[in-house]
């Protein structure tokens, strides 16, 4: 009798065991793929620094001869100077573009946004070409440069100029951010008090944002500490880390002092990882249930001035894009201003141009639509399914790792790990598909963090539900999760996109002459002295990205009202 009542739970004690193996299976092979695609070629890179050129063990022989190397001294002290200065110069200007946008009430505050967010679909060698044909030795504006008293663009000058122009959008997305929130009935108070504007700005504004001052400073130092294409183009004798790495990867084939490098390199960037890890886990919410959201009211004067500053800020974003872009079509800088299709014929026909817009466009669409499958995935197996607890923490620390790892420090891992004869994976070395891998675990912290913000905001009764009705949890995944998360899906999709178009530093050391990239193509004709043709080739990367982009918004919206009509309130 018992037998018999127990034959209809069978099928059930099947599906159960079923869905476990998947939600375990998920995560151990999200573990794995992490584990070979990121973990190990880091670790590799630290073996490979205690090795000299043969493979012996010497310990820290090469740190000590870098070290007492000039070239380190010299490398060491301007990368630091490079980014304090970015730093310095981004971070008041972005915080001020976004305090314009939120906390005045100045006109056409989403053109001024969507202006200010151009540089995100540009390599950021778009800019130092830009700044070369503006302030070069031909430049246009050349002689501005004495009332600065500078001599020449080339060197520190030009590599803080563009690297400002590149990391400008992100400082401002993480500040537009930081000044969303705030509580009105502390400007009430302060208004009952009669405080003056500039004292409510000092005692509640910059106070209520300063992490986000903190993390912008962040990311922008951490950016500039690991950029390889300003430098590279518009950098002239001044020497960096990640230029150094390049001359001892590619130059001189010395790859134990490359590993040294990189881990170098690493060091200022992990350490603004846990700066900014240590301000985020402090910060306290700017709204409780009982605040009432700010809401700024027009000034006259204050919203004429900054109106003032966000349409210079605008002008000069456009006139650094505009720039490329002019270039591009003139014959000869500035002595034949006529226009023409040279460069972009010369690239073309002469340089391979063609093959290398190809491959970054291929090798986007790849980043778009698997990064977005396996990030989302990986969010959902970490975030909603039961089970394998030790394991999450792991998967999450590697998640994380990422956001810390200079593009370049990830590429040499990769070489001297991929390209390990022994490696059973070595046949993956100069192809497409290592390029995509690269590509996606580089970006992949903030698409996890997106695709994980997302899932957090469904419910876990969602799971418990269907399971209490017998569904199996892919069909809730698919008619439930997916469709609620969609529009997330299409951000991290088109975030890998744009990020795939205009990478190089995470890239550069892993191309083959089949698989050259858009991307590495401004560098090539940079080097052969074609800078019109690497101007055509940066503009022809922006006007790919933001097309792409738009059609990702286009998209979007036919989902989003697809599938998500609840959202409207119908």
């Amino acid at each position: 009798m018992s037998a018999a009542l127990e034959r209809p739970f069978a099928p059930r004690r099947l599906d159960l065991w079923r869905e476990a193996l998947a939600a375990h299976g998920g995560l151990a092979l999200l573990a794995l793929a992490l584990l070979v695609f990121l973990t190990v070629p880091l670790a590799t890179l630290l073996v490979r620094s205690l090795e000299d050129r043969g493979g012996a063990f010497v310990g820290l022989a090469n740190f000590a001869t870098y070290f007492a190397s000039p070239a380190f001294e010299r490398s060491a002290a301007n990368t630091l100077l490079f980014a304090a200065l970015t730093t310095l110069a981004t971070v008041p200007l972005a915080f001020v573009f976004a305090y314009a946008i939120q906390r005045s009430c100045i006109p056409a505050r989403n053109l001024w946004r969507n202006i200010a967010m151009i540089p995100i679909l540009a390599p950021s060698m778009l800019a130092a070409l830009s700044f070369i044909y503006l302030f070069g030795n031909q430049g246009w504006l050349k002689g501005v440069l004495g009332a600065f008293g500078l001599t020449t663009v080339y060197g520190m000058p030009g590599m803080v100029l563009a690297m400002t122009f590149a990391s400008f959008p992100h400082a401002v997305m993480i500040l537009l951010a930081a000044l969303a929130l705030s509580d009105a009935r502390l400007y009430e108070a302060a208004d009952s008090m009669g405080t003056p504007e500039w004292r409510k700005f000092i005692t509640i504004t910059l106070p209520g944002a300063r992490y986000g001052l903190i993390s912008a400073a962040m990311v922008v130092f951490t950016m500039a500490v690991s950029e390889f294409g300003v430098p590279k183009v518009i950098g002239g004798n001044t020497s960096v880390l990640a230029i150094d790495i390049y001359k001892q990867v590619i130059g001189q084939q010395n790859f134990s002092m490359g590993a040294v490098v990189g881990l170098i390199l690493l060091l200022p960037a992990v350490a603004a990882f846990f700066i900014d890890r240590a301000v985020r886990t402090r910060q306290k919410a700017l709204l409780t249930a009982r605040s009432v959201p700010y809401c700024a009211r027009p000034a006259p004067v204050r919203d004429g001035a900054l109106l003032a500053y966000v349409v210079v800020i605008s002008a000069l974003l456009l006139l650094v894009l505009g720039m490329a872009v002019f270039g591009s079509f003139v014959k000869v800088w500035p002595y034949n201003l006529s226009f023409t299709l040279n460069h972009y014929t010369y690239g073309f026909e002469e340089a391979g141009v063609d093959n290398a817009w190809r491959n970054s466009v291929v090798m986007a669409a790849w980043c778009a639509a698997l990064g977005a499958a396996i990030t989302f995935a990986g969010g959902y197996w970490v975030e909603k399914t039961r089970g394998a607890d030790w394991l999450r923490p792991v998967i999450q620390l590697q998640a994380m790792m990422p956001m810390a790892v200079p593009g370049m420090v990830l590429g040499i891992g990769y070489i001297l790990f991929f390209n390990h004869p022994s490696n059973p994976l070595n046949f993956l070395y100069g192809t497409m598909t290592i390029l995509v891998a690269s590509t996606i675990v580089h970006f992949y912290s903030s698409s996890h963090l997106t695709a994980v913000t997302a899932l957090k905001q469904l419910d876990n009764e969602f799971e418990s539900v269907s399971a209490s009705l017998k569904v199996p949890f892919y069909r809730t995944f698919w008619r439930v999760t997916v469709p609620v998360c969609l529009p997330a899906v299409v951000d991290i999709s088109r975030y890998y996109f744009v990020n795939a178009m205009t990478t190089i530093s995470c890239v550069v050391f892993l191309y083959s002459p089949k698989t050259t990239l858009a991307s590495i193509s401004i560098v090539q004709l940079d080097e052969a002295g074609a800078v019109g043709s690497a101007a055509a080739m940066a503009t022809l990367i922006v006007a790919t990205s933001a097309a792409v982009t738009a059609l990702f918004f286009v998209v979007e919206g036919w989902l989003i009202r697809r599938t998500q009509a609840w959202r409207a309130g119908r």
